[in-house]
């Protein structure tokens, strides 16, 4: 299905999208990987450049801050947006961004998909895929995490399997990875 196809993939460095990216070229597919800075404070060189160590055909490296804070935060902020009344919407806020990045960046090499790294059991899944639905319903959406219906313990017994590196937070007994932002 993906054999010969460029994917660009949200890409975090974390181990959702580390596995993503090595099974793409399990799969004969020629991934791509997007790393939006949206001020979450990760180093985006070593992002890009782990990206680039497990297979990526490249690696995009986009500065959001302004268009996310301009565009989401702010609005988000006049309108006293809260997640339940309780937390700001701030990390919820970033998909549709991510996902209009993502098809800017699949515009730019060719590629036929995008692709995130949602597990399936929120609603971050449905923000990328709506998102990508209602502005390029030309690209198909996958999510492989998702698909799999693979969890932790598999993935991380997945990726040490492939050499590909484990964040030293994350491990079987507390396997969650937690956003910074």
């Amino acid at each position: 299905m993906l054999d010969g196809k460029k994917v660009v993939l949200a890409y975090s460095g974390g181990l959702d999208t580390s596995v993503c990216l090595k099974w793409f070229l399990e799969q004969g597919a020629e991934p791509y990987a997007l790393y939006l800075d949206l001020g979450q404070s990760e180093p985006s060189e070593n992002v890009e450049q782990k990206a680039l160590s497990i297979g990526a055909a490249g690696a995009f490296v986009r500065d959001a801050k302004e268009e996310f804070v301009s565009e989401y935060i702010a609005p988000a902020i006049k309108a006293n947006a809260l997640y339940g009344g309780k937390y700001p919407l701030f990390t919820a806020l970033g998909r549709p961004l991510i996902a209009k990045k993502l098809v800017e960046a699949a515009r730019e090499v060719g590629a036929t998909h995008i692709a995130h790294g949602s597990t399936g059991k929120g609603n971050d899944q449905v923000r990328f895929d709506v998102t990508t639905a209602s502005i390029a319903p030309d690209l198909a959406v996958v999510a492989p995490v998702r698909d799999w219906n693979m969890n932790r313990p598999e993935e991380i017994a997945y990726a040490k399997k492939h050499g590909l590196p484990v964040p030293t937070n994350v491990t079987e007994e507390s396997p969650y990875s937690i956003d910074s932002n």
